[in-house]
């Protein structure tokens, strides 16, 4: 294949990209945009099969087989509540593999004895380090969402100091290795290491509350890392889906933490979880209401109007299935049901939409926060499944809790409020939901998927 021919179709590639990215922004076009990214990759990946110089097609078979068996395991094995730690790892092999290939090519480079040109050897380095940090921090995340470590942010004295040694630390030894291209190998694995240590160290104070933002930070590492890479290989097609894909992970990144009203170093420093950050109002003297199924199918059956409010509780329970059944029969008794969506419900960027759309909840129901707030108080119930922290009042009322200001669900505003939850343990915040005790709402403890069961066989006998 020629050398214009081949840049021509890795134009055609971006082009893909680009309008995929574009219509992945709506659920009514996230569909067509998928394939059409699909389509872009499969270009890509043939276009650089055909053009570049392949020692052995042998291996490149063998690891599309080993490749494409495993995304095809996984595509079908992991289910739609892992899928933050999925993507989370995802992340990490992003980074990783573009460590490999920035590693691969300097001690190539040593080994033959070349000097690379200044701009590939930064290159390098920053691939090094960029990809290095995305590995070990997406491996931090993936295990705090999958409960293999602790969810709470882990802090130490002097962190944020040893944090910024071990930074200058990387930089310093990638300056070295750049500016004495003859030097040792030790720089290389050194830099290797404290990297990786680095990606640890910046994601253990990190809470669960904020792993939708680390996520997508996480995901434009990658895509940064892999853009570097692209530099290094000289690629085209991979610099312009690595800056596509590091630019999209930053801009939802700062649309979540306005979301959180927090800035993205607040998320990143500020240890937000800690036991000694949460304060607030406390209980004591307050109480409860709480009701059974057959009381809460009463209102429901009754009410015209519903507005369902999911959390990270309906994922644990798996009950978005259900959910959609309890749905419809409210909706065949004459009321109106929505879904409010709160941008950092769940663990991931849109965790909420897709596990909803997996029971088949049609798009045109789910609500973001700015669509849905100025309804709440015309609503005659509002069902919260699992939800906390992104419902509690205290984010207004009360200045010295650790939410104040950030935007919230108005529930509080509704007529009618029944909350599903296990318990009255605390949100991430780790500090009283004033939505409890409020005289409006009643709590339905236990299983959120056990509850909505009982609550559909109640209906079902209305």
């Amino acid at each position: 294949m020629s050398p214009a021919l081949a840049q021509l179709l890795y134009l055609l590639a971006a082009i893909c990209f680009i309008l995929g990215l574009k219509w992945l922004s709506h659920p009514a076009t996230a569909v067509r945009g998928n394939r059409v990214s699909s389509v872009g990759m499969l270009l890509a990946v043939a276009v650089t099969l055909a053009a570049s110089g392949i020692l052995s097609y042998a291996t490149i078979i063998a690891g599309l087989v080993v490749g494409g068996g495993l995304g095809a395991w996984m595509a079908r094995a992991v289910k739609m509540t892992a899928m933050p730690q999925m993507v989370a790892l995802l992340n990490g092999l992003g980074g990783g593999a573009s460590l490999l290939v920035g590693g691969a090519e300097f001690l190539k480079s040593e080994l033959v004895g070349d000097t690379l040109p200044l701009d590939i050897s930064i290159t390098i380095q920053l691939a090094l380090m960029i990809g290095a940090v995305t590995l070990s921090g997406s491996i931090i995340a993936f295990a705090k969402l999958q409960e293999l470590m602790s969810g709470r942010p882990i802090v130490f004295p002097m962190q944020k100091l040893v944090n910024a040694l071990l930074f200058l630390a990387v930089a310093g030894l990638s300056v070295y290795q750049i500016m004495v291209p003859d030097s040792l190998l030790w720089p290389f694995y050194a830099t290797c290491g404290v990297a990786l240590l680095l990606g640890v160290l910046l994601v253990i104070p990190i809470g669960g509350a904020d792993m939708p933002v680390v996520i997508s930070l996480l995901n434009s590492y990658s895509g940064l890392a892999a853009a570097m890479t692209g530099f290094v290989i000289r690629n085209e097609v991979l610099i312009i889906s690595g800056a596509l894909v590091g630019s999209a992970g930053i801009i939802l990144s700062q649309i979540m933490c306005k979301a959180m009203n927090r800035s993205l170093a607040n998320v990143l420093f500020g240890a937000f979880g800690a036991a000694q950050l949460s304060s607030g109002k406390s209980a004591e003297g307050l109480s409860v209401r709480q009701t059974t199924p057959d009381d809460a199918a009463v209102q429901l059956a009754y009410a015209q109007s519903v507005i369902i409010v999911p959390g990270y509780g309906l994922a644990v329970a798996q009950a978005q299935h259900v959910l959609r059944e309890m749905a419809d029969l409210v909706e065949k008794k004459g009321a109106e049901v929505k879904y409010a969506i709160h941008p950092v419900a769940g663990r991931m960027p849109g965790h909420m939409n897709v596990l909803l759309a997996e029971a088949n909840v049609p798009y045109e129901k789910l609500l973001d926060m700015d669509q849905i707030n100025a309804e709440f108080e015309r609503t005659d119930l509002v069902m919260v499944v699992g939800a906390n922290d992104v419902v509690n009042p205290a984010a207004r009322t009360d200045p010295g809790s650790p939410i104040y200001g950030m935007p919230i669900l108005n529930v509080d505003h509704a007529r009618n409020i029944i909350v599903l939850k296990r318990g009255m343990g605390a949100g991430f915040a780790g500090i009283e939901n004033e939505l409890f005790y409020n005289p409006k709402t009643a709590m339905l403890f236990g299983d959120a998927k056990q509850s909505i069961t009982k609550l559909v066989s109640e209906l079902k006998a209305l």
